[in-house]
Protein backbone atom coordinates (compact mmCIF):
# COMPACT_ATOMS: atom_id res chain seq x y z
CA UNK A 1 0.00 0.00 0.00
CA UNK A 2 1.34 3.62 -0.64
CA UNK A 3 1.62 6.42 1.38
CA UNK A 4 -1.03 8.13 -0.62
CA UNK A 5 -3.74 4.63 0.47
CA UNK A 6 -2.54 4.92 3.56
CA UNK A 7 -3.36 9.01 4.21
CA UNK A 8 -6.85 7.90 1.98
CA UNK A 9 -8.14 5.34 4.55
CA UNK A 10 -6.65 8.10 7.45
CA UNK A 11 -8.48 10.79 6.45
CA UNK A 12 -11.90 8.18 5.19
CA UNK A 13 -11.63 6.12 8.66
CA UNK A 14 -11.62 10.11 10.56
CA UNK A 15 -14.39 11.65 8.22
CA UNK A 16 -16.52 8.80 9.10
CA UNK A 17 -16.25 8.65 12.63
CA UNK A 18 -16.36 12.41 13.28
CA UNK A 19 -19.96 12.69 11.42
CA UNK A 20 -21.40 9.15 12.93
CA UNK A 21 -20.32 10.59 16.56
CA UNK A 22 -21.83 13.83 16.12
CA UNK A 23 -25.48 12.45 15.15
CA UNK A 24 -25.31 9.98 17.89
CA UNK A 25 -23.87 11.57 21.00
CA UNK A 26 -27.12 11.79 23.51
CA UNK A 27 -27.67 7.97 22.93
CA UNK A 28 -24.15 7.61 23.63
CA UNK A 29 -24.87 9.61 26.92
CA UNK A 30 -27.81 7.81 27.82
CA UNK A 31 -26.15 4.26 27.45
CA UNK A 32 -23.37 5.21 29.64
CA UNK A 33 -25.77 5.86 32.68
CA UNK A 34 -27.46 2.84 32.00
CA UNK A 35 -24.51 0.65 32.14
CA UNK A 36 -23.07 2.53 34.81
CA UNK A 37 -23.08 1.12 39.14
CA UNK A 38 -25.14 4.39 39.65
CA UNK A 39 -27.76 3.82 37.66
CA UNK A 40 -30.16 3.37 40.40
CA UNK A 41 -30.16 6.95 41.51
CA UNK A 42 -32.53 7.71 38.04
CA UNK A 43 -35.50 6.11 39.68
CA UNK A 44 -37.60 8.12 41.67
CA UNK A 45 -38.31 7.05 45.43
CA UNK A 46 -42.01 4.75 45.51
CA UNK A 47 -43.84 5.21 48.83
CA UNK A 48 -44.76 1.29 50.34
CA UNK A 49 -47.55 0.85 52.19
CA UNK A 50 -46.60 -1.21 56.18
CA UNK A 51 -48.29 -3.40 58.44
CA UNK A 52 -49.82 -0.83 60.43
CA UNK A 53 -50.68 1.62 57.75
CA UNK A 54 -48.41 4.23 57.59
CA UNK A 55 -46.33 4.39 54.42
CA UNK A 56 -42.11 4.93 53.70
CA UNK A 57 -40.72 6.12 51.00
CA UNK A 58 -37.64 3.25 49.51
CA UNK A 59 -35.95 3.49 46.17
CA UNK A 60 -37.11 1.09 43.56
CA UNK A 61 -33.81 -1.02 43.17
CA UNK A 62 -34.55 -1.56 39.63
CA UNK A 63 -32.82 -0.43 36.13
CA UNK A 64 -34.38 2.12 34.66
CA UNK A 65 -35.61 1.69 30.71
CA UNK A 66 -33.11 4.33 27.81
CA UNK A 67 -36.31 6.55 27.86
CA UNK A 68 -37.12 7.10 31.61
CA UNK A 69 -32.71 8.02 31.95
CA UNK A 70 -33.33 10.27 29.13
CA UNK A 71 -36.38 11.96 30.77
CA UNK A 72 -34.36 12.16 34.21
CA UNK A 73 -31.21 14.12 32.27
CA UNK A 74 -33.19 16.27 30.18
CA UNK A 75 -35.12 17.56 33.72
CA UNK A 76 -32.69 17.59 36.40
CA UNK A 77 -29.48 18.47 33.69
CA UNK A 78 -31.04 20.09 30.81
CA UNK A 79 -30.36 19.79 27.36
CA UNK A 80 -27.00 20.15 26.71
CA UNK A 81 -26.12 16.97 29.05
CA UNK A 82 -27.13 14.75 26.30
CA UNK A 83 -23.93 16.34 24.56
CA UNK A 84 -21.40 15.64 27.68
CA UNK A 85 -18.09 14.20 26.41
CA UNK A 86 -18.95 15.20 22.98
CA UNK A 87 -15.13 17.24 22.94
CA UNK A 88 -13.31 14.72 23.97
CA UNK A 89 -15.28 12.28 21.72
CA UNK A 90 -14.48 14.54 18.62
CA UNK A 91 -10.63 14.71 19.61
CA UNK A 92 -10.78 10.85 20.18
CA UNK A 93 -12.79 9.40 17.51
CA UNK A 94 -11.59 11.00 14.03
CA UNK A 95 -7.77 9.66 14.81
CA UNK A 96 -8.77 6.28 16.89
CA UNK A 97 -10.87 5.34 13.81
CA UNK A 98 -7.90 7.03 11.39
CA UNK A 99 -5.36 4.68 12.65
CA UNK A 100 -8.38 1.80 13.04
CA UNK A 101 -8.89 1.81 9.19
CA UNK A 102 -5.42 2.72 8.41
CA UNK A 103 -3.78 -0.01 10.46
CA UNK A 104 -6.78 -2.62 8.85
CA UNK A 105 -6.49 -1.86 5.11
CA UNK A 106 -2.72 -2.08 5.29
CA UNK A 107 -3.00 -5.30 7.84
CA UNK A 108 -5.13 -6.55 5.02
CA UNK A 109 -3.27 -6.05 1.93
CA UNK A 110 -0.45 -7.46 3.59
CA UNK A 111 -2.36 -10.49 4.71
CA UNK A 112 -3.74 -11.30 1.42
CA UNK A 113 -0.15 -12.02 0.03
CA UNK A 114 0.07 -15.39 3.37
CA UNK A 115 -3.71 -16.07 3.22
CA UNK A 116 -5.82 -16.52 0.50
CA UNK A 117 -6.82 -12.89 -0.62
CA UNK A 118 -9.72 -11.63 1.41
CA UNK A 119 -10.39 -14.82 2.97
CA UNK A 120 -11.85 -14.92 6.79
CA UNK A 121 -8.38 -15.69 8.04
CA UNK A 122 -7.35 -12.13 6.47
CA UNK A 123 -10.82 -10.18 8.05
CA UNK A 124 -9.79 -11.89 11.51
CA UNK A 125 -6.17 -11.04 12.04
CA UNK A 126 -6.72 -7.36 10.27
CA UNK A 127 -9.70 -6.18 12.32
CA UNK A 128 -7.91 -7.86 15.72
CA UNK A 129 -4.76 -6.10 14.88
CA UNK A 130 -6.28 -2.44 14.02
CA UNK A 131 -8.56 -3.25 17.54
CA UNK A 132 -5.20 -4.00 19.15
CA UNK A 133 -3.26 -0.26 17.85
CA UNK A 134 -6.89 2.05 18.11
CA UNK A 135 -7.36 1.21 21.59
CA UNK A 136 -3.90 1.36 22.79
CA UNK A 137 -2.99 4.87 21.27
CA UNK A 138 -6.65 6.03 22.31
CA UNK A 139 -7.60 4.60 25.41
CA UNK A 140 -6.87 8.13 27.49
CA UNK A 141 -9.65 10.13 25.42
CA UNK A 142 -12.34 7.41 26.25
CA UNK A 143 -11.58 7.18 29.71
CA UNK A 144 -11.80 11.17 30.00
CA UNK A 145 -14.91 11.17 27.33
CA UNK A 146 -17.19 8.30 30.27
CA UNK A 147 -16.04 10.53 33.52
CA UNK A 148 -17.52 13.17 31.22
CA UNK A 149 -20.85 11.40 30.84
CA UNK A 150 -20.98 9.92 34.50
CA UNK A 151 -20.43 13.68 36.22
CA UNK A 152 -24.50 14.04 36.53
CA UNK A 153 -25.12 17.42 38.03
CA UNK A 154 -28.12 19.82 38.18
CA UNK A 155 -29.24 22.55 35.85
CA UNK A 156 -27.55 25.74 37.30
CA UNK A 157 -24.23 23.61 39.14
CA UNK A 158 -20.82 23.94 37.16
CA UNK A 159 -19.77 21.10 35.43
CA UNK A 160 -17.01 19.61 35.25
CA UNK A 161 -14.41 20.07 31.97
CA UNK A 162 -12.05 18.04 30.35
CA UNK A 163 -9.09 19.71 31.60
CA UNK A 164 -10.42 19.38 35.26
CA UNK A 165 -11.32 15.48 34.50
CA UNK A 166 -7.68 14.95 33.58
CA UNK A 167 -6.03 16.86 36.38
CA UNK A 168 -8.33 14.75 38.64
CA UNK A 169 -7.61 11.80 37.13
CA UNK A 170 -3.79 12.24 37.14
CA UNK A 171 -4.12 13.67 41.12
CA UNK A 172 -5.39 10.28 41.77
CA UNK A 173 -4.36 7.59 40.16
CA UNK A 174 -0.74 9.14 37.96
CA UNK A 175 -0.34 8.20 34.23
CA UNK A 176 -1.81 4.95 34.85
CA UNK A 177 -5.35 6.02 35.47
CA UNK A 178 -5.81 6.59 32.07
CA UNK A 179 -5.60 3.85 31.38
CA UNK A 180 -8.16 2.09 33.24
CA UNK A 181 -10.52 0.01 31.91
CA UNK A 182 -8.23 -0.93 28.55
CA UNK A 183 -8.30 -4.59 29.98
CA UNK A 184 -11.98 -4.53 28.81
CA UNK A 185 -11.50 -2.59 25.64
CA UNK A 186 -9.22 -5.73 24.41
CA UNK A 187 -11.65 -8.06 25.55
CA UNK A 188 -13.80 -6.22 23.11
CA UNK A 189 -11.74 -6.51 19.71
CA UNK A 190 -13.74 -9.74 19.70
CA UNK A 191 -16.68 -7.47 18.94
CA UNK A 192 -14.50 -5.73 15.99
CA UNK A 193 -13.58 -8.86 14.24
CA UNK A 194 -16.90 -10.30 14.26
CA UNK A 195 -18.54 -7.16 13.04
CA UNK A 196 -16.06 -7.15 10.25
CA UNK A 197 -15.68 -10.47 9.13
CA UNK A 198 -19.24 -10.49 8.67
CA UNK A 199 -19.40 -6.80 6.96
CA UNK A 200 -16.64 -7.66 4.03
CA UNK A 201 -18.79 -11.20 3.89
CA UNK A 202 -21.90 -9.52 3.35
CA UNK A 203 -19.60 -6.66 1.00
CA UNK A 204 -18.02 -9.52 -0.98
CA UNK A 205 -21.85 -10.82 -1.96
CA UNK A 206 -22.96 -7.44 -2.84
CA UNK A 207 -20.25 -7.06 -4.91
CA UNK A 208 -20.62 -10.62 -6.49
CA UNK A 209 -24.05 -10.25 -6.81
CA UNK A 210 -23.75 -6.42 -8.67
CA UNK A 211 -20.96 -8.26 -11.35
CA UNK A 212 -23.16 -10.92 -12.01
CA UNK A 213 -26.72 -9.00 -12.83
CA UNK A 214 -23.61 -6.81 -15.19
CA UNK A 215 -25.02 -7.21 -18.90
CA UNK A 216 -21.81 -5.58 -20.49
CA UNK A 217 -19.33 -7.13 -18.25
CA UNK A 218 -16.84 -5.05 -20.04
CA UNK A 219 -17.86 -1.81 -18.98
CA UNK A 220 -16.55 0.23 -16.07
CA UNK A 221 -17.93 -0.60 -13.00
CA UNK A 222 -19.20 2.96 -11.62
CA UNK A 223 -20.94 2.98 -7.50
CA UNK A 224 -24.06 3.84 -7.57
CA UNK A 225 -26.60 5.51 -4.83
CA UNK A 226 -27.65 1.56 -4.29
CA UNK A 227 -24.05 0.90 -3.67
CA UNK A 228 -23.46 2.84 -0.67
CA UNK A 229 -27.36 1.86 0.83
CA UNK A 230 -26.14 -2.01 0.40
CA UNK A 231 -23.11 -1.18 2.28
CA UNK A 232 -24.91 1.05 5.48
CA UNK A 233 -27.25 -2.46 5.34
CA UNK A 234 -24.49 -4.57 5.66
CA UNK A 235 -22.48 -2.71 8.28
CA UNK A 236 -26.17 -2.28 10.34
CA UNK A 237 -26.40 -5.99 10.24
CA UNK A 238 -22.78 -6.74 11.05
CA UNK A 239 -22.65 -4.60 13.72
CA UNK A 240 -25.99 -5.88 15.39
CA UNK A 241 -24.56 -9.59 15.53
CA UNK A 242 -21.42 -8.46 16.82
CA UNK A 243 -22.49 -5.83 19.40
CA UNK A 244 -25.03 -8.68 20.95
CA UNK A 245 -22.41 -11.07 21.13
CA UNK A 246 -19.90 -8.95 22.86
CA UNK A 247 -21.69 -6.46 24.83
CA UNK A 248 -21.02 -7.43 28.42
CA UNK A 249 -17.37 -5.92 27.62
CA UNK A 250 -19.15 -2.59 27.36
CA UNK A 251 -20.28 -3.25 31.21
CA UNK A 252 -17.45 -4.11 32.43
CA UNK A 253 -15.22 -0.59 30.66
CA UNK A 254 -17.61 1.54 32.01
CA UNK A 255 -17.05 0.25 35.90
CA UNK A 256 -13.59 0.00 35.55
CA UNK A 257 -13.57 3.87 34.68
CA UNK A 258 -16.07 4.80 37.21
CA UNK A 259 -14.42 7.61 39.58
CA UNK A 260 -13.79 6.29 42.94
CA UNK A 261 -14.71 2.51 42.20
CA UNK A 262 -14.53 -0.79 43.47
CA UNK A 263 -13.61 -2.18 40.10
CA UNK A 264 -10.00 -2.81 39.79
CA UNK A 265 -9.76 -5.85 36.97
CA UNK A 266 -11.87 -7.61 34.27
CA UNK A 267 -12.72 -11.01 35.23
CA UNK A 268 -12.54 -9.31 38.77
CA UNK A 269 -15.48 -6.56 37.95
CA UNK A 270 -17.36 -9.15 35.37
CA UNK A 271 -17.93 -11.52 38.42
CA UNK A 272 -18.46 -8.87 40.83
CA UNK A 273 -21.23 -7.68 38.24
CA UNK A 274 -22.92 -10.77 38.04
CA UNK A 275 -22.37 -11.45 41.77
CA UNK A 276 -24.76 -8.56 43.13
CA UNK A 277 -26.34 -7.72 40.21
CA UNK A 278 -27.34 -10.78 38.60
CA UNK A 279 -26.45 -11.77 34.88
CA UNK A 280 -29.15 -9.21 33.31
CA UNK A 281 -27.00 -6.01 34.49
CA UNK A 282 -24.51 -6.86 32.09
CA UNK A 283 -26.97 -5.89 29.06
CA UNK A 284 -27.92 -3.08 30.40
CA UNK A 285 -28.16 -0.30 27.92
CA UNK A 286 -28.13 -2.63 25.35
CA UNK A 287 -31.26 -1.28 23.75
CA UNK A 288 -30.07 2.22 23.77
CA UNK A 289 -26.39 0.65 22.27
CA UNK A 290 -27.98 -0.98 19.53
CA UNK A 291 -30.42 2.03 18.73
CA UNK A 292 -27.14 4.55 18.72
CA UNK A 293 -24.38 1.91 17.61
CA UNK A 294 -26.92 0.84 14.36
CA UNK A 295 -27.08 4.07 13.07
CA UNK A 296 -23.65 5.63 14.18
CA UNK A 297 -21.62 2.19 12.52
CA UNK A 298 -24.07 2.54 8.99
CA UNK A 299 -22.86 6.43 8.66
CA UNK A 300 -19.20 5.37 9.73
CA UNK A 301 -18.67 2.80 7.54
CA UNK A 302 -20.73 4.58 4.26
CA UNK A 303 -18.75 8.10 4.88
CA UNK A 304 -15.74 5.93 4.40
CA UNK A 305 -16.49 3.67 1.68
CA UNK A 306 -17.61 7.30 -0.17
CA UNK A 307 -14.32 9.37 0.59
CA UNK A 308 -12.20 6.33 -0.02
CA UNK A 309 -14.01 6.01 -3.23
CA UNK A 310 -13.89 9.64 -3.97
CA UNK A 311 -10.24 10.30 -3.43
CA UNK A 312 -9.64 7.02 -5.09
CA UNK A 313 -11.89 8.48 -8.41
Amino acid sequence: MSQRDTLVHLFAGGCGGTVGAILTCPLEVVKTRLQSSSVTLYISEVQLNTVNGASVNRVARVSPGPLHCLKIILQKEGPRSLFRGLGPNLVGVAPSRAIYFAAYSTCKERLNNVFAADSTQVHMVSAGAAGFTAITATNPIWLVKTRLQLDARNRGEIRMSAFDCIRKVYRADGVKGFYRGMSASYAGISETVIHFVIYESIKRKLLEHKIASTIDEDEESVKEASDFAGLMLAAATSKTCATSIAYPHEVVRTRLREEGTKYRSFFQTLSLVVKEEGYGSLYRGLTTHLVRQIPNTAIMMCTYEVVVYLLNG
